[in-house]
């Protein structure tokens, strides 16, 4: 088949970009190097869109988050990836949590309906010189890729270390000292609705010295060590390590990830207090897989050697016969200095027939990463029908998302960024208390023109 346009990456951007090229009838090859012999160090198979690290896509409420927002705006896109989501979904409050292998398994099958479309298990070494293309390879680009772009760019790529949190088979933890339940009952109604009883999370809980000690195992414990050429690269703050948190203070992970406010541990009832006490800190656990036989350690990601964090994490009570089936891992992550290399279509500046998607130009998170796929796959099936490309509207998450990508970010001082209500044009004369409301009512209203006029 001779294709209308080159998609090199299979994961997130590059599954939703082909979907949204495929579904208009154009021909498209989704070149995909795992399966062909060749693997990255973070991913654990060769299956299209494969998440590699937690299975949340966080946030699911459209009211008040803009990555709520995002999802439903990217449902209004017929997004395949949000589908797929749909179908994959698992139990987390109101958070958007699936089963890792029935969502990779669930965007392949789509994508392999569609006529138009041809997947290829093959390694592209170099930039193509000619032809629409997008490059979705992610953040961890192959060596000999990355350096082709770098020779294109003219400039070095920037990187930032990501971090993989562990995940703990659900028949190893000590139900007598964990219990189930959501911060703040969070989520319950969402819950509900899918079938659960909003009480989605485990919880191991920690008094005061446990806590101490466990902090102090954290900081001791043997770490990956960096190469020479890592030595300067930063951490994106969504993936820190957990022992990066531990050092920058005592109280640092009771106000993040070990937050205890809300969780009353019924294991702990007194005649006085019959619901329990509150921890001094909790580690939470959420659903990996539909099975529920999985469970991720939430904002565990770590650095930490294999064999300490088996021993340090079976000191968190709860834990202690835990059986890890995936323990976690760092990787290096690269992406390009968007706002100066690319233009408001997402091509690159020195070679308009390249357009970049996904993770690589600088956006962080899963979602994130489909959005912009799903953007470049709409210009380019534009640009193929001869029409003028009419950006999302910037009050939009689509739209605020491609604008910080594109331009609006301070290119000396680009870093990933998740989307939020942060990047969007701000309302005058609206309470703080009702203005995510009045962002999320704006960018519904503004999206559903803007989406009646896509090709």
């Amino acid at each position: 088949m001779t294709y209308q346009v080159h998609i090199i990456g299979g994961g997130m951007a590059g599954s939703e970009a082909a979907w949204q090229l495929a579904r208009r009838g154009i021909r498209v090859r989704l070149s995909e190097m795992r399966g062909g012999g060749d693997t990255t160090p973070a991913h654990n198979g060769a299956g299209l869109a494969e998440l590699v690290c937690s299975n949340s896509f966080r946030s699911d409420d459209d009211e008040k988050n803009a990555v709520g927002l995002l999802h439903h705006e990217m449902r209004q896109c017929d997004s395949l990836l949000m589908t797929a989501a749909a179908k994959a979904r698992v139990p987390a409050g109101s958070a958007l949590a699936v089963d890792r292998d029935v969502f990779s398994a669930e965007v392949e099958a789509a994508l392999r309906t569609q006529p138009t479309l041809e997947i290829v298990r093959e390694r592209v070494d170099v930039l193509p010189t000619d032809g629409l293309t997008i490059i979705a390879t992610g953040p961890l680009t192959a060596p000999s890729l990355a350096h082709s772009i770098g020779a294109a760019t003219g400039a070095e790529s920037l990187a930032f270390f990501d971090a993989i949190a562990p995940i703990v088979y659900r028949d190893s933890i000590d139900m007598d000292v964990a219990w189930m339940a959501s911060r703040w009952d969070k989520g319950a109604e969402a819950s509900l609705a899918m079938g659960g009883d909003g009480r989605d999370y485990i919880n191991c809980p920690m008094t005061r010295e446990q806590y101490l000690a466990f902090r102090e195992e954290l900081l001791a414990g043997e770490k990956t060590e960096f190469k020479e050429w890592e030595a300067n690269t930063p951490y994106f703050d969504g993936c820190m390590p957990i022992e990066v948190m531990a050092a920058r203070g005592e109280e640092t992970l009771r106000f993040g990830p070990m937050k205890p406010v809300g969780l009353d541990n019924p294991h702990w009832a007194t005649p006085e207090h019959p619901n329990g006490r509150w921890p001094y800190a909790v580690v939470q656990l959420r659903q990996d897989n539909k099975l529920g036989t999985l469970w991720n350690m939430v904002g565990f990601q770590t650095k930490l050697k294999h064999a300490e964090q088996v021993r340090v994490f079976r000191t968190i009570p709860g834990l202690e016969r835990a059986e890890f089936a995936r323990l976690g891992g760092l990787h290096r992550n690269t992406f390009i200095n968007s706002p100066t290399l690319l233009d408001r279509q997402l091509r690159l500046k020195r070679a308009p027939h390249i357009r970049f998607a996904g993770q690589i130009t600088g956006c962080e998170g899963y979602v994130e990463s489909g959005a912009v796929g799903l953007l470049a796959g709409l210009m380019a099936a534009t640009e193929l029908a001869g029409r003028e490309w009419q950006a999302p509207p910037r009050t939009t998450a689509l739209g605020a998302l491609l604008a910080h990508i594109t331009g609006d970010a301070e290119a000396e001082s680009f870093q990933p960024m998740n989307v939020n209500f942060g990047l969007f044009p701000p309302l005058a004369d609206v309470k703080k208390k009702v203005r995510k409301e009045a962002y999320t009512e704006r960018a519904k209203r503004d999206l559903s023109k803007w989406t009646g006029a896509l090709v």
